[in-house]
């Protein structure tokens, strides 16, 4: 086993997991505080490596594309402070970082693991429920609803619209950037293919305004990224409804007269139930639908 100790946090190696445990220093920043420890598995892991500075070191893990919701959130845009994927390494521990660095090196070669991307998230993400607030709002996530509640700082045509609750179901994906000079930041959970209005008066957004609780709404935005299909992941095949299961034609359906609205309704419902399953996609589903509406 493989252990280096600092004020920042502790890495544990035992041949199959990186542990990150957060070290308790004052310093140590909000983000990974409130994340935790976390268990990294070795085929999550593209390599390591060990830099050497003036009066102090950092050892970094390098995870692969779409292992972990959080790296896939933050896009490269968390600060060396609140990157849990890093760690100060003290002059006197170089040979103990450099160590660490050897044995996850020669588990990687051994045990002959891709560092290409991945199909599904290796990492579960932050657990839930989740509730963060930085900015204009507080954003509470179950792991089914998100819940968005305004504070005294948000934009009163923004505000004046009460809490505002969207379904993970609906949301089509999750943007979040922290503040960068003058500009502010965000977080936010985008509906459809529009364009959605500045953070400041957007209902689904929470504007970040570059204070130190920022980086805690990346946790929010990783747990909801965690539960929705992963982007790299092969399609689900549409089964071939003219076929039975062991390939026999389907003989023909009679078409539904103009006044057999039940057959039609309940075609509805299995249209909708294979667009819950995941097994049609949008456009599938909207196309069969508006086929069937028209028969009605």
């Amino acid at each position: 086993m493989a252990e280096i100790i600092q004020r920042d946090g502790t890495w544990t190696f035992d041949g199959d997991t990186v542990r990150i445990v957060p070290g308790s220093d004052k310093r140590v920043s909000l983000l990974r505080k409130s994340l935790g420890e976390i268990a990294v598995p070795l085929r999550a892991l593209a390599g390591i490596t060990f830099e050497q500075g003036r009066k102090s070191g950092r050892l970094r893990l390098r995870l692969r594309e779409g292992a972990d919701p959080l790296t896939r959130v933050a896009g490269g845009k968390l600060d060396d402070g609140s990157d849990p994927y890093q760690l100060t390494v003290e002059s006197d521990r170089t040979g103990v970082a450099e160590y660490v660095v050897d044995e996850v090196r020669n588990a990687l070669l051994l045990d002959e693991v891709e560092s290409g991307p991945t199909d599904r998230y290796l990492l579960p993400g932050p657990s839930l429920p989740i509730t963060m607030g930085a900015g204009d709002g507080t954003v509470t996530f179950d792991g089914e609803q998100i819940r968005l509640e305004w504070n005294w700082k948000t934009e009163e045509s923004k505000s004046s619209r009460g809490m505002t609750t969207l379904a993970i179901r609906d949301v089509d994906s999750v943007e979040w950037r922290p503040s960068a000079g003058m500009e502010n930041g965000f977080l936010r959970f985008v509906v459809g293919k529009g364009n959605s209005p500045a953070p400041k008066y957007d209902p689904l957004s929470v504007e970040l305004y570059g204070f130190r609780k920022d980086p805690l709404m990346a946790l929010v935005a990783a747990a909801v990224v965690a539960r929705m299909p992963h982007p790299n992941a092969a399609p689900a095949a549409v089964p071939d409804l003219t076929k039975t299961a062991d390939g026999a034609d389907v003989p023909p359906q009679p078409a539904a007269s103009g006044d057999d609205h039940d057959a039609l309704l309940r075609r509805l419902r299995e249209l909708g139930e294979l667009h819950q399953a995941g097994i049609l996609t949008e456009e599938e589903f909207t196309t069969a639908k508006q086929a069937v509406l028209k028969r009605l």
